[in-house]
């Protein structure tokens, strides 16, 4: 989870529109290079990423999943 906040704070940092997807899979790999237990928190956090975007994208933003 370390890894996957210090790629978060960093996105927030840059303030790049756009870049929210290289830092999440920035997050991610990082993440998995800590073994198991790291691959396992790269995909809960990232699971958990989706389904509230899925939710929160239509809302805020008027998308669908699909766009």
């Amino acid at each position: 989870a370390k890894d996957m906040w210090r790629a978060y704070r960093d996105m927030r940092e840059a303030d790049y529109i756009g870049a929210d997807k290289y830092f999440h899979a920035r997050g991610n790999y990082d993440a998995a290079q800590r073994g198991p237990g790291g691959a396992w928190a790269a995909k809960v956090i990232s699971d958990a990423r989706e389904n509230i975007q899925g939710i929160t994208d239509p809302v805020f933003k008027g998308m669908t999943r699909d766009q």
